[in-house]
């Protein structure tokens, strides 16, 4: 059993050799070699095709992609012209009206010192004349005062200022400031009986509040005894 076996395994050894060399002569002889030779000609054939597919296939991206390029770079020089010129236009714009508002910040008085004016040429009209007259200095004087508030009050109304009229009013500390009280019984308790100073108000927004004296009720004689 164990010769049998060795047998057959050197013959599978001899038939193998066999077969290696008649591969190795196949190969020597010339339709052997001719035979390799197409294969690698086959070989290498496919290899050109694949190459010259792939060159075209990278030939023609390339050109469309460059065609896309050249469009993006198109646009995008056309949308930084307007960018830089919508910057530059927003810059001038903020600097105009910079200086827009620095001027009306300084000029912003321009219109109250128009209207003032003749106020002052009343004043020089009342100062001259108490110089000029001996006889009627203080009337004249008076006259040129009188016309000088006038001319003032009326300049002020027109920009938008205009006197709290306190007196017999009920005391508001919205627009009143009470200074004292003074006990009366001609006046109601709470309303005021006297403006020492005016108040004024700029269209709805106040300046400055007026000056009064409250009324308060008139205290009885048992109501002084009892203190």
């Amino acid at each position: 059993m164990q010769m049998s076996r060795k047998g057959k395994e050197e013959e599978q050894q001899a038939q193998n050799l066999k077969s290696s060399e008649i591969e190795e002569w196949e190969l020597a002889s010339p339709k052997g070699q001719e035979a390799g030779n197409m294969k690698i000609d086959q070989t290498e054939s496919a290899t050109c095709d694949e190459r010259e597919d792939t060159e075209k296939e990278q030939s023609t991206f390339s050109q469309e992609d460059l065609k896309e390029l050249m469009d993006q770079a198109s646009k995008s020089e056309e949308y930084f012209d307007r960018l830089q010129r919508q910057v530059a236009e927003a810059d001038n714009l903020r600097k105009r009206l910079s200086k827009e508002k620095q001027e009306a910040i300084r000029y912003a008085n321009e219109t109250l010192i128009e209207q003032l004016l003749p106020t002052m040429d009343s004043f020089e009209m009342a100062i001259n004349a108490t110089q000029n007259s001996n006889e009627n200095s203080i009337e004249s004087l008076k006259t040129g005062i009188e016309m000088v508030r006038t001319q003032l009050k009326r300049a002020l109304e027109e920009v938008g200022l205009s006197e709290i009229d306190a007196v017999g009013k009920v005391f508001d500390p919205s627009c009143h400031e009470a200074v004292s009280r003074h006990q009366t019984s001609e006046f109601k308790e709470g309303e005021v009986v006297e403006q020492i100073r005016k108040g004024y108000q700029l269209h709805d927004r106040l300046i400055r509040p007026a000056s009064v004296v409250v009324a308060v009720p008139v205290e009885s004689s048992e109501e002084k005894s009892e203190r």
